[in-house]
């Protein structure tokens, strides 16, 4: 069994345009129904605000790999001076159930979580002009939001780009990638990273909606974070992407409180499975506003475990584990 952990993952390094091939070939493999992925449980004890969440997955097609990822989210770790997430993805053989892999680090969801917005991202800059300029919004620097910057560098290609990060706690402009240098701008409240950007994600911890202001027409907001619109932002929405209508439609997040508060309905979204395998984007107005807002689904994770178990192998990473 190999064990793969933070440091065996960043020697393997991120190739994104292979990251959103896995992620792309999943959707293909979701809509071919050739999965498996039950309703992931939230374990809560004592502080309600920590949760630990179990995200088993079966992927088929050329992946053919099964597994679990047991991922911890205390968000007062980051006032301890802790990372806010810690995670754990055991990959099985598909046809034995022999154990192949642990992967002991959280990086694996973050990539993958980034992977996700990437493929939407790149489809969306797909439709419009490879001359056009963007303006880029990111509420959050962490972890999450780091991996989205690095991400939007490689899907963004050639692309200009005037990026505007904000962050609660001050963005650390260490992180920033060399090949964005001179075109990120930090400022100082999520109203001016917001103010007129084409591509908007969030990727904070927040525990309340507070984006409460129109979109510009034609943008993409990506709701990595999932908790941070106001339910009235619907009325703005044209095309609202969902990963999985179940399992996001639940535990407070943005597109619970718009059932509840402002009349959203499964039929009123699309799956990304949709958006991605059936070409959906080529259909909408140019100046309709998109949405995602992905709970992330386990099937993802495996599918990129996947991935680095078998880039582990070959380039003999990480540890080799007796039985």
């Amino acid at each position: 069994m190999l064990y793969l952990n933070r440091k065996a993952l960043e020697y393997l390094g991120i190739n994104w345009h292979e990251q959103l091939s896995v992620i792309r070939n999943t959707l293909h493999i979701l809509k071919e129904k050739n999965v498996a992925q039950p309703i992931k449980p939230y374990l809560r004890y004592r502080d309600m605000a920590n949760r630990i969440i179990a995200m088993p997955a079966y992927v088929g097609g050329d992946i053919s790999m099964a597994g679990i990822k047991w991922i911890a989210s205390f968000p007062g770790n980051i006032e301890k001076g802790l990372m806010r997430a810690h995670a754990v993805t055991i990959l099985n053989e598909a046809d034995t159930g022999l154990p192949l892999c642990v992967c002991n680090t959280a990086l694996i969801s973050g990539i993958r979580t980034a992977a996700v917005s990437g493929v939407l991202l790149d489809a969306y800059l797909q439709q419009r002009s490879s001359q056009q300029a963007f303006r880029v919004g990111i509420t959050g620097f962490g972890p999450i939001g780091q991996l989205h910057l690095q991400m939007l560098a490689a899907v963004a290609g050639d692309r200009q780009l005037n990026i505007r990060i904000f962050d609660l706690k001050g963005v650390d402009e260490r992180r920033i990638p060399d090949a964005l240098q001179g075109q990120v701008t930090v400022v100082d409240s999520w109203e001016k990273a917001y103010e007129d950007a084409d591509i908007f994600m969030t990727c904070t911890v927040s525990k309340k909606p507070y984006v409460n202001l129109p979109p510009k027409p034609g943008s993409l907001q990506l709701n990595v974070s999932l908790r941070d619109y106001t339910a009235a932002y619907r009325k703005w929405v044209q095309l609202m992407i969902v990963d999985d209508w179940e399992e996001v439609c639940r535990e407070n997040t943005d597109i619970e409180n718009m059932h509840r508060e402002a009349g959203l309905e499964e039929k009123d979204t699309v799956t990304l499975t949709s958006v991605i395998c059936d070409n959906l984007l080529q259909h909408i107005m140019p100046s309709d506003v998109i949405m995602f807002n992905p709970m992330g689904m386990a099937i993802f994770d495996i599918a990129v475990g996947s991935y680095y178990y078998h880039l582990g192998m070959k380039k003999q990473a990480g540890v080799l584990l007796e039985d």
